[in-house]
């Protein structure tokens, strides 16, 4: 028994933890279409989330672009299919690469200040503040970067697929010498709009978890200044392994046979 007990109270911490993050979610979810509406959080929220990392994301997707370009001639050249690189960019970038690229940027960026800031607020003990004024921490602080993550990221993503096959381009035409005509019918007559519908829905679920994990690490911070520090590497931990989770489940849902 003295064998079986740290299995079974990691295996019991685990399971309430998936009980909290589970009433942590289902909560802020209905305060997302409950009145009131913080309108002014929103946009703020948007804005930090979209337009402010719109350079990260940018630039990650364009060099992304660029070197499965230069990797992808590199392998087809053994096998004379290098007509298939435009296939190959645009088909990586909108299913897989886009979508989780820009995740991962985005939840080291906004997940670590969602995390820090939120933190902040719990062990300086300004969420009970907010409490005592009869606002609710949950439709002030969590709803609104909620739904900032669920519709901005898509957007980004979608910005970033366009950069991405821009890149790839690039590379084709000025560095291997393809034919610009030739390369851009190639990528518009695969393209596929299943292909682009799956990795804006999976933009959307990854906004969620982003901002869903820096919001929960955040507001179960403790322990002062080292426990905002836990919460802000937790909440980059784990939403980016989550990410890597759903991207499989998500796959797996449009794409198998």
């Amino acid at each position: 028994m003295m064998i079986l007990q740290p299995i079974g109270r990691t295996f019991l911490q685990f399971v309430g933890t998936l009980g909290r993050l589970a009433l942590f979610s289902g909560a802020a979810l209905s305060h997302i279409v409950r009145p009131p509406f913080y309108a002014r959080v929103i946009l703020r929220q948007m804005i930090e989330i979209g337009y402010l990392s719109m350079p990260i994301v940018g630039l990650t997707a364009l060099f992304t672009g660029m070197v499965l370009a230069l990797q992808s001639y590199t392998g087809f050249a053994r096998f004379s299919a290098e007509g298939a690189i435009a296939n190959v960019v645009v088909l990586s970038m909108t299913r897989e690469l886009g979508p989780v690229l820009g995740g991962l940027m985005v939840a080291g960026r906004i997940g670590a200040a969602m995390a820090a800031e939120i933190g902040t607020m719990r062990v300086t003990e300004q969420i009970d503040a907010l409490e005592t004024l009869s606002t609710n921490p949950l439709k002030y602080l969590v709803a609104p970067r909620l739904l900032a993550g669920l519709t901005m990221l898509p957007l980004l993503v979608f910005v970033a697929d366009i950069i991405g096959v821009f890149g790839g381009y690039l590379v084709s035409i000025y560095k291997l010498g393809f034919n610009p005509a030739n390369y851009l019918q190639n990528t518009w007559d695969f393209l596929q709009l299943q292909d682009v519908i799956s990795g804006l829905v999976k933009a959307s679920v990854f906004g969620f978890i982003v901002t869903l994990m820096g919001c929960y690490h955040g507001y179960h911070s403790a322990g002062g200044a080292q426990g905002v520090g836990s919460a802000t590497t937790n909440a980059v931990v784990s939403a980016s392994i989550l990410i890597l989770c759903f991207d499989y489940i998500l796959t797996e849902m449009f794409f198998a046979r």
